[in-house]
């Protein structure tokens, strides 16, 4: 019997013990980051910085305590990278245009330190995310294991624009005008929370984007993607565009917004933009600077995580007449003193550096006011601005040349590092940097974000007029005639027809004007600068249809469009911000009812253009249809 009892001892004591064990276990301090951690750099045990549980104030300093110079220089600057259309990052033999002309990944992050990139062209969605994550792997293998940050401009607009980027597989929505015509901040918090779910499914986590700027020069090429010409609409919208972004706070599943352009690149003299050498600067005849910082007030006060200032220079508002990212007073006095703006601020792209842009063409750095500066010397006056990155610039030799030259400090360069790192801590990079390719490919362009998308187009077209209330068409009733209109969509609403005679009503589709600058430039070119009125033949032929045949008339405003003899002509007029034809054609039809007003006037002359004043808000005299002008159906 006593045999028994003392295997039974002996066999219920190891049970006996991990009772115990656990239930002292349980009463100790839990430490969430014991059973695992990512050995960032590689030294067996867990830093500061790999450990989750820590504040991240704490990692912050830790991992800045062991960054050399060559790394927190290289983490200044922000260029753009390639992906294969495999997902891979190498550059292939048989690579073109601008995959054969970028550095790739691997150059940068392994040559230059660099963390921080954004995309211009990109691939299919899967491709996308798995070269996201072999970019992440390259990261994790460099000496601290520091992990990427990917930015991108705006890749959800139906827009031909210059600065809408590739949007393959991504829900289509109006441009940020199309928002203001509709003025509904819970629709513009529901799409900016849609792009959210399909930039981080990618492992898109900074948004360059909202813009901030205010419409005020009706020629300026970059109206499309503001809010129009009202300081207190585009607040209305920035506030919610951020918050439906970034939630109520940054954290792991947001998108950091750099909003931009601060102080607000509206006023452009003569509307030529400032990308460029012959742009004139910003102007302020109506004395009117403060009016254009109204909307970044609004995105600061949902802590917006990064602002962008523009190239232009702000003629006589400062002490000195430089660039808005060289510019003491705008960056120090004004956005960190004034605001107490303790985010990250990054230059707009290519202040510093000269681009070849073909045999004999050369692209200059925008360095407005400061041309004579070397490299060197436009970095050390950026710097102490009060920038934190350079946008589009890949010469992080030159900060350390600086520093170790003494003329700039490391403690300097620490602040700056202390705010890049920061961001990419609270947005849970350091801690899971990675994306699930099978989830993104379900996540990005989901049917019921894409329809989300297809009912905004529709409701942000503005009915500028509809004579003897001839809109909406009845489906399948009329013979119709379509000019840049896909006959193969609008069969399904009518009879259509080869020639406008034979036609009932003509559909046609326009844009607003725009007349290119002479230069040898090939992007400067492509910017929709010039008049805003039909000219030539190109007016003759729209006014001969519409003498022709009842036409409905649809135009795409990018920029406040001249069009008195065209309206005085059409049966209909509707405005779009970015909209498919069968989003047209639903409005025409009545299947979908245009909701918008228009967010800027449209002057009734190019001569009533020129009279206005670049910083004043519907200043144009007697326009053809004011400010805010949108009819309803009846």
């Amino acid at each position: 019997m006593l045999i028994m009892k003392q295997r039974l001892y002996f066999t219920l004591l190891p049970l006996i013990a991990g009772i115990v064990l656990f239930s002292l276990i349980s009463f100790l301090p839990q430490h969430k980051s014991i059973a695992t951690y990512r050995d960032l750099n590689k030294n067996g045990r867990m830093d500061v910085y790999e450990d989750v549980s820590q504040p991240v104030e704490a990692r912050v300093s830790d991992l800045l305590a062991q960054m050399n110079l060559e790394e927190k220089a290289g983490m200044m600057f922000i260029n753009g990278v390639m992906i294969n259309d495999d997902g891979t990052l190498d550059r292939k033999p048989n690579a073109e245009g601008l995959a054969a002309r970028l550095p790739t990944a691997g150059d940068y992050i392994q040559g230059k330190k660099m963390n921080h990139f954004n995309y211009w062209e990109a691939p299919g969605v899967r491709a996308l995310a798995d070269g996201y994550n072999a970019m992440q792997k390259l990261a994790e293998n460099s000496r601290l294991g520091i992990p990427v940050t990917i930015a991108s401009d705006p890749r959800h607009y139906f827009s031909n624009n210059i600065f809408a980027m590739a949007a393959d597989g991504f829900s289509q929505w109006p441009e940020q005008l199309g928002f203001a015509a509709l003025d509904d901040a819970k629709l513009m918090r529901t799409f900016a929370d849609i792009a959210r779910q399909e930039y981080v499914a990618v492992g898109i986590r900074e948004a360059l984007h909202p813009m901030a700027d205010l419409a005020t020069e009706p020629r300026w090429p970059r109206i499309s993607g503001s809010f129009g010409e009202d300081a207190h609409l585009s607040a209305r919208m920035i506030k919610a565009y951020v918050l439906g972004f970034q939630g109520e706070k940054l954290g792991p599943q947001s998108v950091a917004c750099m909003t931009k352009h601060f102080s607000g690149g509206g006023p452009q003299k003569e509307g030529l933009d400032s990308h460029f050498e012959f742009h004139k600067g910003q102007v302020y005849p109506g004395k009117m600077f403060n009016y254009h910082l109204i909307p970044f007030e609004a995105a600061f006060e949902v802590n917006t995580a990064s602002i962008m200032p523009y190239y232009g220079i702000p003629t006589d508002q400062t002490s000195e007449n430089v660039g808005f990212s060289y510019n003491k007073d705008v960056i120090t006095k004004l956005l960190r003193e004034k605001y107490k703006y303790d985010g990250v601020v990054c230059t707009d792209w290519g202040l510093v550096t000269d681009s070849k842009m073909g045999p004999g063409i050369t692209w200059p750095a925008r360095a407005w006011g400061v041309e004579h500066l070397s490299e060197e010397d436009r970095v050390k006056k950026i710097i102490d601005a009060g920038c934190d990155q350079f946008g589009g610039e890949s010469r992080p030799e030159l900060v350390v040349k600086l520093v170790q030259d003494g003329k700039i400090s490391e403690k300097r360069i620490d602040e700056s590092i202390r705010r890049l790192l920061r961001q990419k801590f609270v947005l849970g990079l350091f801690d899971n940097p990675y994306v699930d390719a099978d989830n993104a490919v379900k996540t990005v362009g989901r049917a019921d974000f894409r329809a989300a998308g297809e009912v905004a187009q529709r409701r942000a077209f503005t009915l500028l007029k509809n004579k003897s209330n001839t809109l909406p068409l009845a489906t399948g009733k009329y013979k119709i005639y379509v000019r840049n209109v896909d006959k193969k969509v609008a069969a399904q609403y009518g009879q259509v027809v080869d020639k406008p005679e034979q036609a009932d009503f003509a559909i046609l589709r326009i844009n607003t004007p725009w007349y290119p600058v002479e230069t040898k430039n090939p992007f400067a070119r492509g910017f929709h600068h010039g008049d805003l009125d039909f000219k030539g033949a190109a007016k003759d032929s729209i006014l001969q249809l519409l003498n022709t045949v009842p036409t409905i008339v649809d135009i795409y405003l990018d920029r406040p469009a001249v069009i008195p003899e065209i309206s005085k002509k059409a049966r209909g007029l509707l405005a779009n911000y970015g909209a498919s034809d069968a989003a047209l054609l639903d409005v025409i039809f009545g299947k979908a009812k245009p909701e918008g007003k228009l967010p800027f006037e449209l002057p009734s002359s190019m001569e009533a253009v020129r009279k206005q004043k670049e910083d004043v808000p519907y200043d144009s005299k007697r326009p053809l249809y004011k400010f805010g002008f949108g009819l309803r159906y009846k």
